[in-house]
């Protein structure tokens, strides 16, 4: 079947487009996740979103067709899911360390996103450097949380056609919906999500979003755009539960100059990430307040999924 008529609505420019009804976004996203588009199609489709940007509707019904397709998976209590999904590049990447200290808490947490990246430091490549389990099946899954370990899953095991759609960048070069689709994939059912984004603007929609699906999650603008707080600077921390933004919940932002940087190597590469992580973990190395705070901050959040 083919998609030429949603591609007329969308694709008319950022100001000519119209956005698609949730029935019509859930029946393309279907199309396209079960192959049944041509390499064409899946260009434009990206091409035409990237341009138009999606709205909470739209994602609602593109996420309507992509959670019945993720590998299921079933934690033994309400699980934290971290998506990772830009890695370091300036600074360290800090993802793994707050799965951590999640994990010894008692908390399931599931981080999922790519193995490599060309140019970054992925969290898969830390959790190799730690020792940390780098799961494909459920099974795999089961016994590091029993542990009070985090997991990583990458996406191609977590949701194969998910993560073809994400494959387009290197072909287009540029990012398309699967890279949000992902960012907000409930991948643990009941999971309490952490929702990061880079520009102000998609506060708002991935905000919308989450009021409109209902979503318990923490929002945040995430450390190069990963879902971790900024060591050197604690940025607002937006806690919805059930799809409504909980003021008691939510942590304002640190404004003003910096007092004082935390002590984190200039190195971004995996060993030495891992090292640092490592010695935190232990207690040999502060823990950045910023993060100290989100943990909390989750920790009550997900109190409220009981």
């Amino acid at each position: 079947m083919s998609i030429a008529a949603y591609l007329r609505e969308i694709g008319r420019g950022k100001d000519g487009a119209r956005a698609l009804s949730r029935a019509q976004a859930f029946d393309l996203m279907s199309q396209l996740l079960d192959g049944q588009l041509s390499d064409l199609e899946k260009g434009g489709f990206a091409l035409a979103m990237r341009i138009k940007g999606e709205t909470p509707e739209e994602l609602a019904g593109f996420m309507d067709a992509v959670v019945p397709r993720t590998l299921p998976l079933q934690a033994p209590s309400s699980a934290i899911v971290l998506p990772s999904y830009n890695g370091a590049r300036k600074l360290p990447n800090l993802t793994p360390l707050l799965a951590g200290l999640l994990a010894r808490e008692g908390v399931p947490v599931l981080v999922h996103g790519p193995l490599t990246d060309a140019t970054r430091t992925t969290s898969a490549q830390v959790f190799d450097a730690l020792g940390w389990a780098v799961a494909t099946t459920p099974a795999e899954a089961e016994r590091p949380w029993s542990q009070q370990r985090p997991v990583f899953m990458p996406i191609s095991a977590l949701h194969p056609s998910l993560a073809q759609l994400l494959a387009l960048r290197s072909v287009l070069g540029l990012r398309n919906s699967g890279h949000t689709l992902a960012k907000l994939l409930p991948a643990v059912p009941g999971a309490l999500r952490v929702v990061n984004h880079t520009h102000p603007e998609y506060a708002i929609s991935l905000g919308d979003f989450l009021n409109q699906t209902g979503a318990t999650a923490m929002l945040l603008r995430g450390t190069e755009g990963e879902p971790v707080a900024d060591a050197r600077r604690l940025p607002t921390l937006k806690c919805f539960v059930n799809g409504v933004m909980e003021d008691a919940l939510t942590l304002e932002g640190e404004g003003g100059s910096l007092a004082k940087l935390p002590d984190l190597p200039t190195e971004i590469d995996a060993a030495t990430t891992a090292r640092t992580i490592q010695a935190m973990l232990e207690g040999h190395q502060p823990v950045p307040e910023p993060i100290t705070r989100q943990v909390q901050s989750l920790l009550a959040l997900r109190q409220r999924l009981h």
